[in-house]
């Protein structure tokens, strides 16, 4: 699933790809590919809107 966080990361975009969802989330910037572990309830305040992930994606 692909968020849209309220602040920018230093790349620019807002956009982040979720990898991994727990106590701690793991989450992949779509613009320049860093990935980082953030804390469930700072995501979840920072979260501005969600995009569904693709029909035709696998799910392992």
């Amino acid at each position: 699933m692909t968020v849209e966080l309220k602040k920018p990361h230093p790349c620019g975009t807002k956009l982040f790809k979720i990898l991994r969802v727990g106590s701690v989330c793991r989450v992949v910037c779509e613009g320049c590919g860093r990935d980082m572990d953030i804390d469930r309830l700072k995501l979840e305040k920072a979260i501005k809107r969600t995009f569904p992930a693709p029909e035709n994606a696998s799910k392992n």
